[in-house]
């Protein structure tokens, strides 16, 4: 029987985790996970524990790896990314979001493998342009994010779409731009944990939680908002990404309907049957004036390309996620 691989990038990490899982339940393939696990006690290992995984290699092996075995990789998942927006070597941003991603483009075009790569919704600023995921070339290089981050991974959908008008691309390429993910596997992202994540300890412990005060007349506090993803939402897309081989481009990845850090932190204390107790605390001033107050994913793309399913909203996904996760003694997925 042909080995059928699956090589996912950042496999161990949150949203890569949650995509193998998914792929996993698929016993004919075999996933292969590239990443770095670090300290044992950061528990990042237990994101692929409880999943057969048919390899594991460590990101500097990667490319000898895939030489040796590409005519068995179906596709390649590409999740690995410094995502940390407050990064501040530079250089090891665009190295890892932008140089990495590039040579794995080539190689997936040299071999004519199939690519679905993690791009961000942090391309889009503060959204003074909307949030409509258009590939055409001219508004790609119109965005203007508002960090490193956000611009390696501009750069890249760029090089992308550039490559692809120039036939040098792979079968099939895809760049997902995650809006606002939540979920299990979460919990060795430290400061970079959803709000829902890093609120739950005082909501279990029935304390009050704080949220970020607004310094915009027009915005309340809390009333930021954001388009909140469930990350198993992510995974489904991924999924059925790989049964749809013809579907090519950069597409948005949200719920598509904008909410509240309010309506957040409510939806966390809800799902523990508690009564809401949300203080607000002012927002560090290394942040303030590149802080977005408002995303939501344009969807139209997605739903044209033939996704069916709707996304979870977001009163149901942290109910899930509190339930089956957050309130259990081995909270991942």
């Amino acid at each position: 029987m042909t080995r059928r691989i699956v090589f996912v990038t950042g496999g161990a990490g949150f949203i890569g985790s949650n995509i193998a899982a998914k792929l996993a339940e698929d016993r004919s393939l075999d996933i292969v996970v590239c990443d770095r696990l670090r300290e044992a006690e950061l528990g990042k290992w237990r994101n692929i524990a409880k999943h057969p995984i048919g390899d594991f290699v460590a990101p500097e092996e990667m490319f000898e790896w895939l030489e040796k075995r590409w005519r068995e990789v179906e596709v390649v998942i590409h999740m690995a990314a410094v995502s940390s927006t407050t990064e501040p070597d530079a250089d090891k941003i665009l190295r890892s979001n932008f140089s990495l991603s590039r040579d794995l483009f080539r190689w997936c075009a040299d071999r004519q493998r199939r690519l679905i790569y993690a791009s961000s919704a942090a391309t889009y600023g503060a959204g003074a342009q909307g949030f409509v995921d258009d590939n055409d070339y001219e508004a790609l290089v119109a965005l203007r994010p508002l960090n490193t981050y956000g611009w390696s991974k501009a750069l890249f959908d760029i090089f992308a779409v550039r490559q692809a008008s120039r036939d040098y691309a792979p079968p099939q390429w895809v760049g997902l731009k995650f809006f606002n993910v939540y979920g299990p596997n979460e919990e060795h992202k430290g400061a970079m944990k959803s709000v829902a994540a890093q609120i739950w300890p005082h909501v279990r412990e029935g304390h009050s939680v704080q949220l970020f005060k607004s310094y915009r007349k027009d915005v309340p506090d809390g009333g930021q908002k954001r388009d909140f993803l469930y990350v198993r939402d992510a995974a489904e897309v991924v999924e059925w990404l790989t049964r749809t081989p013809e579907v090519n481009g950069i597409f948005n990845l949200g719920s598509g309907r904008a909410r509240t850090f309010e309506d957040m932190a409510k939806a966390v204390f809800q799902a523990a049957g508690r009564e809401p107790a949300i203080d607000y605390t002012p927002m560090p001033p290394a942040i303030r004036d590149k802080y977005q107050y408002f995303t939501e994913a344009s969807m139209e793309r997605l739903s044209a390309a033939g996704y069916p399913k709707p996304m979870t909203p977001l009163e149901e996904g942290i109910g899930d996620y509190v339930t089956r996760y957050l309130s259990q003694p081995d909270p991942y997925r």
